[in-house]
């Protein structure tokens, strides 16, 4: 009976890495959902080229910080802009450095074809307007859109017309495919996403303060540190940020800036009281 019984402790013993190695070696990852294209197609082929699968949670970048929080999960966060990656640092959560995947640059997005002949900031403000933009409080793009709104003395004017304030990157550029609204403001990139539906309705420079980039950092409740790195490794490689660029995103500061020279990067905006 005991040989039976020791001759099955090791085969269970001999199957446990085999049938545990896999789920080990997973990198999960909590990001905003400004870069939902390019990192599900980096995912994918980091997953081809280094057998290490990528598990991405996309969504809010506040709703990301929560679920990290509520959750005890999570090995990268990857916020849609420098905003929340502070409030990680501030609540003890980030191990290390973060890295700069791409940058963003706000935008007036409208459907193919700009039917309503939207141009300007100030066409936002017309009477009969249909305006989406994202959470503000949640949201890192519709952080970016109050305080676009209140730099240019534009935020009560356009506040009648909103329509939605949702919950995610991917819902706000859904927006205009759905036909809820007639224009976003948003990421210029929402109209890489689905080039068919949306084009973007670039700024005057001076309109724009800021500038976001997507930071990665790894967790420090991170269980697979090193393949976490080794992701970012991936994303910042020469063919990661070419899955960027293929997106649309900008790669490079400078590029970023050609769009509003004057606009700083990074840094926070502390939204406005009745927000």
């Amino acid at each position: 009976m005991l040989k039976h019984l020791a001759f099955i402790i090791v085969i269970l013993t001999s199957l446990v890495p085999s049938a545990f190695s896999e789920p080990a070696r997973t990198v999960m990852v909590f990001a905003g959902s400004a870069s939902q294209p390019p990192l599900e197609e980096a995912a994918l082929s980091f997953k081809r080229k280094h057998g290490i699968q990528v598990s991405l949670h996309l969504g809010g970048s506040g709703a990301m910080l929560s679920q990290i929080r509520l959750t005890g999960l999570g090995d990268l966060y990857i916020p849609g802009s420098p905003d929340y990656m502070v409030k990680a640092r501030e609540l003890d959560l980030i191990d290390g450095e973060e890295t700069r995947l791409a940058y963003l640059v706000p935008a007036i997005l409208v459907a193919k074809g700009n039917p309503q002949q939207i141009m300007t900031l100030n066409d936002l403000t017309r009477p009969d307007g249909r305006v989406g933009i994202a959470a503000p409080g949640s949201v890192c793009v519709g952080l970016y859109a109050v305080e676009i709104l209140h730099a240019n003395g534009l935020e009560e004017r356009v506040r009648p017309n909103l329509r939605g304030q949702v919950e995610s990157c991917a819902k706000t550029a859904a927006m205009l495919p759905l036909g809820t609204v007639d224009a976003v403001l948003g990421w210029r990139e929402f109209a890489s996403w689905n080039p068919q539906a949306i084009e973007a309705i670039l700024l005057d420079p001076e309109e724009i303060p800021r500038l976001a980039y997507i930071p990665a950092a790894r967790l420090r409740q991170a269980k697979n540190p090193e393949n976490a790195k080794a992701f970012v490794a991936y994303l910042k490689s020469a063919e990661g940020q070419a899955i960027f660029r293929k997106w649309g995103y900008f790669t490079e500061a400078e590029d970023a800036r050609k769009l509003a020279p004057a606009a700083r990067i990074g840094g926070i905006y502390d939204l406005p009281e009745g927000w």
